[in-house]
């Protein structure tokens, strides 16, 4: 009996050590076949553009495929979940943006715990947004505009993308922190309420810098504020919301995650991969384009982002008591 307990023993423990050796043999290896990069919006928004330029470069520069898999749904729940599952060997990837992080609050029950059960790889940037304004509303500035809510609570229209969409975050976060109250207008996306505010059917959006850039140079609209902690170069006579109102910042973000417990090698050989493609002079010149810029970061430094921007944003939920559709 005892010489077969210490067989078994010997064949669990040689059973337990070929999974280990065949992960550190895929990991050399890798990529051996197409990654699969899973993001949560249709093909032509912000978050699938940047998965499209990073996909090619590393496409380009690896040798093998990275397919863009779109699978829109549920403000990226449908598509986290499909990757939650996936087998965690460095083939299937999951765009991560600001929803990843929102959700976490905004929905009381999701089926998997982002933070447990997606590891991060790789920052890709961190977009900005502007406040800006139909030419009708009064206020040249960010003070001004303050006052003239204050004066007329509730009367102003703020629209966003949709609840729980970074454009309406960002509009959550300066009522909080400026102190005024603004109706909330929801919409299906950030572009048809792009099109309300052009013709004044709203009246403030917080929109991604790169949708709106050409229609403030325009005069279509008025810029008051950028939503990020210093100026940006493509509105370089726009302050900062954060020099009226101290501390506030608001940004999307963009990111790659892998199922929790792949190799630790695969994981580091993506974050170089992208890391690499975030320097090239190329890539940094079409982030410029869509007024963004890179930001390389090792995995545990987008871990610590990741956990810093859910705490945030909790914070905003909860004080404004926001509710998904």
């Amino acid at each position: 009996m005892k010489m077969r307990r210490r067989q078994f023993l010997r064949l669990a423990a040689g059973a337990a050590v070929l999974p280990a050796g065949a992960r550190i043999a895929s990991a050399q290896d890798y990529p051996a076949r197409p990654v699969h990069v899973v993001v949560g919006f249709p093909p032509g928004q912000g978050a699938d553009i940047f998965a499209r330029l990073i996909g090619q470069r590393l496409s380009e520069h690896i040798g093998q495929s990275f397919v863009i898999d779109n699978r829109p749904g549920a403000s990226n729940t449908t598509a986290t979940e499909y990757v939650v599952h996936a087998r965690a060997d460095g083939y299937t990837l999951i765009w991560v943006t600001s929803s990843n992080v929102i959700n976490a609050t905004l929905y009381e029950k999701l089926p998997y715990d982002f933070i447990r059960d997606i590891e991060p790889v790789a920052s890709i940037n961190r977009v900005p947004l502007v406040m800006e304004v139909h030419p009708s509303v009064p206020a040249k500035t960010i003070p001004e505009f303050i006052a003239y809510a204050k004066a007329n609570p509730g009367k102003l229209t703020m629209a966003s993308g949709g609840i729980g969409n970074s454009t309406h975050m960002a509009g959550e976060l300066f009522k909080m922190m400026a102190g005024v109250d603004m109706l909330h207008v929801p919409y299906r996306g950030s572009a048809p309420a792009l099109t309300d505010l052009l013709g004044g059917q709203v009246q403030v959006m917080f929109d991604l810098t790169a949708s709106s850039l050409e229609h403030i140079k325009a005069g279509r609209l008025r810029a008051l504020g950028v939503t990020t902690a210093t100026r940006l170069d493509a509105l370089p006579d726009v302050p900062t919301v954060g020099d009226f109102v101290p501390g506030y910042e608001a940004v999307a973000l963009n990111g790659i995650g892998v199922p929790r417990n792949t190799p630790t090698e695969i994981v580091k050989r993506l974050n170089a991969e992208v890391n690499a493609a975030l320097a090239d002079p190329a890539m940094k010149a079409r982030f410029a384009d869509l007024a963004t810029t890179p930001l390389p970061a090792s995995p545990a430094e987008f871990k610590k982002l990741i956990a810093e921007e859910t705490d945030k944003w909790g914070k905003v939920i909860r004080f404004a008591n926001i509710k998904p559709e």
